[in-house]
């Protein structure tokens, strides 16, 4: 039995092979944000688009049917067939697949970016 315990711990090929699995099942909107000085809990954060909750629940099958093929290891999965975003967790890379609707109102790029909250930029500091 191959130990694959630490495969997704050094991820070189990980990012590449998800934004392959994902183009292959035409996610959209692909973002690929780089979070390693933001969290220790992963280094890059993925996220993309499906269309409907069914193109939600295809892109993560076959994202994760295609990543285990490669001997990645998806550590959880949160999210049903009929949601409308689905996590996998790939260790030191994250993947969310939602629908635009979720992926515009929670706004997760602009949340990991560090740009803060919608407006605080105009906001005064108290002297």
């Amino acid at each position: 039995m191959t130990d694959t315990t630490d495969r997704n711990a050094q991820p070189e090929g990980l990012t590449e092979a998800v934004i392959r699995a994902l183009e292959d099942i035409k996610a959209q909107d692909i973002q690929v944000i780089d979070v390693h000085d933001k969290t220790a809990l992963m280094d890059t954060l993925v996220v993309a688009s499906g269309t409907s909750k069914r193109h939600v629940s295809a892109v993560v099958s076959s994202v994760a049917e295609d990543l285990k093929k490669q001997g990645f290891v998806v550590r959880a999965q949160e999210g049903s067939s009929d949601s409308d975003w689905v996590l996998i967790d790939l260790t030191d890379l994250v993947l969310h697949v939602m629908i635009p609707e979720t992926r515009a109102y929670y706004d997760i790029e602009r949340l990991w970016s560090g740009a803060g909250p919608m407006g605080a930029e105009s906001e005064t500091k108290p002297d």
